[in-house]
């Protein structure tokens, strides 16, 4: 079997996915990443344990790595912009559908 290489950012968030969820298994979630068991535990033991707070660079990517609470803020942020948009989306297309019935009724041919 070939080796695969995997970037650093993967190998880090992959080690984020483990440590962050609750109950996890490295089979759960090797199976779910596509990699294999060992490869996620060696990952884990490597550079796990602590990547994920505030303001700790990683040795994989540089610069800070997210905290959970600044990702939530953020997810929380895009979901706010979301939602207007849509909002927006729906007035516009009822007021396009009220258009087209207007001007559908005009017509007498």
């Amino acid at each position: 079997m070939a080796r695969k290489n995997y970037t650093d950012e993967f190998r880090l968030r992959a080690v984020d996915l483990y440590e962050s969820t609750p109950g996890a298994t490295f089979k759960g979630i090797a199976a779910d990443l596509g990699i294999s068991r060992g490869a996620l535990r060696e990952w884990v033991e490597k550079h796990g344990s602590g990547t994920a707070t505030p303001g700790k660079t990683s040795p994989l990517v540089s610069g800070p790595v997210e905290s959970q609470a600044a990702r939530i803020v953020r997810l929380e942020a895009e979901l706010d912009q979301s939602k207007a948009e849509k909002r927006k989306l729906e007035t516009e297309r009822d007021i396009l559908r009220q258009a087209a019935k207007y001007f559908a009724g005009e017509t007498n041919w």
